[in-house]
């Protein structure tokens, strides 16, 4: 829409009323799920049976609930650590490529950065089982060969943190390069000319400059850790994550209790951006 520009009143009213269905699909399925998390059903969808928080609190034959399913919880806090883990190292080393890449000096810089993304256009599942399979083969070979053994090459926690921080530095890389792009050059030829080194220019002006496309990023990538399931299938040893745990649950019988695990999701990603927005306004 030019707003500079007269528009007839079926234009403006056809427009707001795609606005708001389009909110509409975007809000309702979560706004659904986060009202049937309190609903006295032992059913995952409607009728409506009355309000109840069982599905968060409660320990009987016939509900558990969300905190005091062990199990779930164990998920949850599995998730958070991969989430963790995921996110600093993706940070640290996609921070580290979009310096690279804005190199000039940099040789083979259009291959390697080719490379760099081919973990965004490979498919998940393709991406979780090479990963499987190469490590299962390193860990063959090294125990064969040199009688070691590690566990992180198996199915295990580690294994998750490398599969995902194989794709969550690309988007970090991604994210910070974009606000480089924006950088002075004119700050670092300054401070170079008043004798400062490479890696001071980097720490006093480069970094602070980034540091609030680092910190989206960090973000970023926590929620893609946390959110991640087909290449983490794949990967998951004894102790597995939130998404994939839901999805064993959900495919042999489901509770309401899935329910309030995406209220309390959706709840603290809420919660999150609305911090990030204060923030944000009392800045500018």
């Amino acid at each position: 829409m030019i707003r500079t520009l007269p528009c007839s009143p079926l234009y403006i009213n056809g427009y707001r009323l795609y606005i708001l269905l389009f909110y509409v699909f975007l809000i309702m399925p979560l706004v659904t799920i986060c009202v049937l998390a309190f609903n006295d059903s032992n059913f995952i969808a409607l009728p409506w049976n009355g309000f109840s928080t069982d599905w968060f609190f409660a320990n009987t034959n016939e509900r558990l609930g969300l905190f005091k399913d062990t199990d779930l919880m164990l998920s949850v806090w599995t998730s958070l650590k991969t989430g963790f883990c995921v996110a600093l190292l993706s940070t640290i080393v996609g921070t580290i490529a979009a310096l690279l890449f804005e190199e000039e000096q940099f040789r083979l810089k259009g291959l390697l950065y080719f490379l760099a993304l081919a973990p965004l256009v490979i498919p998940g599942v393709v991406l979780g089982i090479s990963i499987l399979l190469s490590s299962t083969y390193a860990g063959m070979y090294m125990e064969d060969h040199f009688g070691l053994s590690f566990e992180f090459l198996g199915p295990s926690f580690w294994l998750v943190v490398i599969g995902q921080f194989s794709f969550g530095a690309t988007y970090v890389m991604l994210l910070v390069g974009a606000r480089l792009k924006k950088f002075d050059r004119v700050l670092e030829e300054a401070a170079l000319s008043l004798r400062a080194t490479k890696l001071e220019v980097i720490r006093l002006i480069t970094i602070p400059f980034l540091k609030p496309a680092i910190l989206g990023a960090f973000v970023v990538a926590f929620l893609i850790s946390f959110s991640n399931f087909n290449t983490t299938i794949f990967l998951v040893g004894s102790d597995p994550t939130l998404p994939v745990d839901l999805y064993s649950r959900i495919k042999f019988s489901s509770t309401p209790v899935l329910n309030a695990v995406s209220f309390m999701i959706v709840g603290f990603i809420s919660f999150a951006a609305m911090i990030s927005f204060v923030m944000n306004r009392n800045k500018k």
